[in-house]
Parts: structure tokens; sequence; C-alpha cells
């Protein structure tokens, strides 16, 4: 748990970590994130083509910093002319976001010196700057390459991110291995002081998808990856997620409604023309930054909060040696496979109303969550006592198209959590929520989730942290 404090900064309490202890960060930019991809051809690695179209259609969510192509499972050494997977996606969006600004009323692009600068959510970035932060990683797999032959654009692209002047964390979407993030870390080992290190170390968050800093045919050597070394010699400054459900539901469920996506998807605009068809499964890396998705819903900084791409518990790593925060052992692995489930409908659906803005400039947009006039996407934090009835008020939360809204609220399921708060009609705007008298837990954690009754039902979350402020049990 020592290590828990560390990374966050914050105490955890049954998986909610105090809001007020969260870096000030401006509520109105984005994420920063990077991506570590093995996009290759669509025979080999249609699963990161897939991927990359629907980064693109969330290119007004994310601050994408960098994208990497590098090693995976299915190339050791990454083809050199893979890239050009890459840029064929980038082409498309320099064609499609003509019309997905619409989406925002965006007439044109800032220069690049300013889009290289913070960026506001809501803006969609130029091909130009997405080209600009594209670039080649670690083209070998493995903790035996990393040293002072394996430096590479992308490792010192993510050196230059960590020392820019930005309280925001980046996060690191591994679609493949994230050899190229050890290399940065090996770097900067050796040229800087430990504390620097564990300064460097502390600006990133790193999702994995299983762990590809291999062959496929080696998956289950463990000792062989880079990313045991990061989470073995790390641990105290790394925040690491090693996700072992969410892509797994990610491939299995769309290959179960993939004429959805041929209807939906594929073909519509220049994106939809290069999203191939499912090999192994669709879109398995998505949940890299679904986990980090700005819809209010979670707090990407806090795993055990559910999100689009699953929950997380910290403990043991499915390597038995190493320590990460991972979903692959219950009853947690039960808890985040049913979220997976109950969120995947809408978010295909956020995901086709975008496809549907690509193709034709015109489309539905997300309701927007307002709970006692409090405005926003960061979780809320309330203290009330155990005996008092908790009134929450969401009437004010609207639909910028002018379309009826449907409401939702639900607590979220932990595994030392047996015992929830009793919540009066659920389904209206305004609740009333009762608390159980004869409970040890004093931390629940409520989401208001809001469907508009447009094209797609587009959905809109809030999250509400309730730490009780004393139990009066007699």
């Amino acid at each position: 748990m020592d290590t828990v404090l560390k990374l966050t900064g914050c105490l955890l309490l049954a998986g909610v970590v105090c809001a007020a202890c969260s870096p000030k960060i401006e509520e109105n930019l984005k994420p920063r994130i990077v991506v570590m991809t093995d996009i290759g051809p669509a025979e080999v690695e249609p699963d990161d083509n897939e991927s990359a179209v629907r980064l693109m259609a969330y290119a007004d969510r994310f601050e994408i910093e960098g994208i990497i192509t590098t090693i995976g499972w299915n190339c050791d050494p990454y083809p050199e002319g893979w890239a050009v997977y890459l840029e064929r996606v980038i082409d498309a969006y320099q064609v499609d976001v003509q019309n997905l600004m619409k989406r925002s009323k965006q007439e044109g692009f800032k220069g690049i010196e300013e889009e290289n600068g913070r960026q506001e959510l809501g803006y969609w970035p130029s091909a130009d700057y997405i080209r600009s932060r594209s670039m080649m990683g670690s083209p070998r797999a493995g903790i035996g390459v990393i040293g002072p032959d394996n430096d590479s654009p992308g490792s010192e692209l993510l050196i230059r991110l960590a020392d820019e002047e930005d309280d925001r964390p980046i996060w690191l979407c591994s679609w493949g291995g994230a050899n190229t993030f050890a290399q940065a870390v090996w770097r900067v080992k050796q040229e800087r002081s430990e504390e620097e290190l564990e300064e460097f170390l502390r600006k990133f968050r790193i999702y994995t998808i299983t762990d590809q800093d291999m062959h496929y045919s080696m998956r289950m050597d463990r000792a062989y990856s880079s990313h045991q070394w990061l989470r073995r010699d790390f641990a105290d400054d790394l925040l690491f997620v090693w996700d072992e459900s969410a892509w797994l539901n990610q491939n299995n469920l769309g290959k179960q409604n993939w004429d959805k996506y041929e209807q939906l998807i594929q073909g519509k605009g220049e994106m939809g023309k290069v999203y191939p068809k499912f090999l192994w499964g669709v879109e398995g890396d998505t949940p890299s930054f679904l986990h980090v998705m700005p819809n209010g819903l979670n707090d990407p900084d806090d795993p055990t909060q559910v999100g689009w791409g699953g929950c997380h518990q910290f403990g043991i790593s499915p390597d038995g040696e190493t320590f990460a925060w991972t979903n692959w052992e219950q009853p947690l692995k039960d808890i985040s496979n049913a979220y997976e489930h109950k969120f995947y409908p809408d978010e295909f659906n956020d995901f086709a109303a975008r496809m549907q803005w690509a193709d034709t400039g015109t489309g539905n947009v997300n309701p927007v969550v307002i709970i006692d006039g409090n405005k926003g996407i960061k979780p809320i934090l309330l203290s009330p006592k155990r005996d008092k009835v908790l009134t929450l008020d969401a009437s004010r939360s609207y639909d910028p198209d002018g379309d009826d809204l449907t409401f939702n609220w639900w607590f979220q399921e932990f595994p030392d959590q047996t015992v929830y708060p009793t919540i009066d009609n659920p389904q209206a705007n305004k609740v009333r929520i009762t608390f159980p008298e004869d409970s040890d837990i004093n931390t629940y954690q409520l989401i208001c989730e809001v469907h508009d009754k447009g094209p797609f039902q587009l959905t809109a979350y809030r999250r509400i942290l309730i730490l009780l402020f004393s139990n009066h049990k007699s």
C-alpha cells in the first residue's frame, strides 16, 4: 500500500481517491496520451488499424502527444515500412476532420506552434500536427535490447515530453510492447540523478494491453519482457495498469457485433474506408485510451474507478512476481467483465455517431450532466452523515440538440463491498440516497448516467465520491 500512496499522493479508501488531493489541472484541457502501436498490414495487424481510426475519431478529446510505431506480438523486429498504415489513417483523418470539426463548430486550425502547446477539449488538431507527432520507436522486443544502442525518435520524444512544464500526467497506451518507454527510462537512469529519475517516472502512467514486448509464441515468458523490469525496479514511482479483461471483451464483442461495424463504421468517411475487417478480434487495443476517456465516468488516475476501459485493483500481476494495477484475478475479473459488457453498447454507439459526423458533417452530440449546479467531468466529493438522507438533483442536465434525457443512478460494485445504499427511484432526475445503518463501509461511489433520445442514444456520466462523515451506529 505504500506504493499506492506514493503514486497517487492521496489516501485510498475502499477505492475512493480523495478528490481534494488531485492535481489542480484545468478541467477544459485534454488528457495527454502517447500511443505505442505495432500497426501493420490488415492481414497481420488489423486491430491496430481499427483502433487508430477510432482514436482519430476522438482527436478532439485527447491531446495526442505521440504515436510511436514499435514491436508487438507479430513483429520482432518491427518492419519500418509498416508505418505506412498509420500514415494512411492520418491521411484519411485529414479529409474527415473537415466534417468532424462541425461537431464543435471549429472553423480552422491553430498554427503548429500553438497546437504543440496545451489543447482544450473540443479542439480538432490538424493532420500536420498528428504527422509531426508520429515516429518510430524501438524496433526490437525484450529487456535484452534495452541499452545504448536502442534509442529511437520515440524514446527521445518521451523524454522531451516529461521535461515540459505541464502538470498533466502522460498516459502511455501500449497497443504493442512498451519497449520504447523502457528505453527512455534506461536513458534517464544513466544520465540523471535518482531524484530526477523519480520525477521523470511520476510524469507517466502506462496502460498495457496484456504484455506484448515479445513474440506471441513466447508470451508466457514474462521475464523476457521489459515490462517486468519496469514493474519491478520502479514500482514506487510508476503507475502501471496491466489489462487482462477489457481487451478480450473488446475483441470478442466486436466479433459478435461485426454486422454493426459493417453498417455503421466501415465506409463512413475516408477513415471508414481504411477500417479493415477483424482477424483476431475487433479493436483489442482500444481500451487503453477508453480508460482515459474524459466523459465523467472515471478518473483514470484511480484505476479502481470503472470506466470504458474496465476497472483494476493493485496486486500481484500475472507474472506472479511483480505488482501492478490489474484485473486478472477473481472476484474483480468478473466485476470488470460485467461492466465491460454493460458499457459496450454505449461506447460503440458513441463511435458510430462520430463516424456519421466524419461521413456527413451532421449528427448527434452527447448530453451534459449537471448535478446540484455542478457542471464538469471531474468526480464530485461529498461527505454526508450516515443518518441523513442525501438528495441529489440532476434536473438541470441538458442535451445540446434539445433531445429528451433518461437517467440511471447506480453504485459501482467493489470486491470488498456487499451492502450498498438505497436509491429512491434511480431512473429519476432527482434522487434520495439512504445509507445502511448496520454497515462498516464508509465510502461509496455513485454514478449518474444520462442518455439522450437522439440518434444512437448517446451517453454522459458524472461520478460522485461519498465519504460518510460519521456512522452514527447504535
